[in-house]
């Protein structure tokens, strides 16, 4: 699994790094950045999570 944010649709609310603290963390613009691909298969429920969590549709999952 590989996941993405995208920066222009994040509204920084940092639940995805609240979720899923070992995948991603908020950046120096103020919003969320991927820490690591692909995501270690035992981080990917807690990125699940955090993708259908997301209020603005910013984390996408690929597979």
């Amino acid at each position: 699994m590989e996941v993405t944010v995208d920066s222009n649709v994040c509204s920084a609310c940092e639940l995805c790094a609240d979720l899923a603290p070992n995948v991603f963390e908020m950046g120096d613009e103020g919003y969320a950045v991927v820490l690591v691909n692909p995501v270690p298969a035992e981080y990917e429920d807690d990125v699940r999570d955090a993708a259908d969590s997301c209020a603005s549709g910013a984390i996408e999952i690929t597979e």
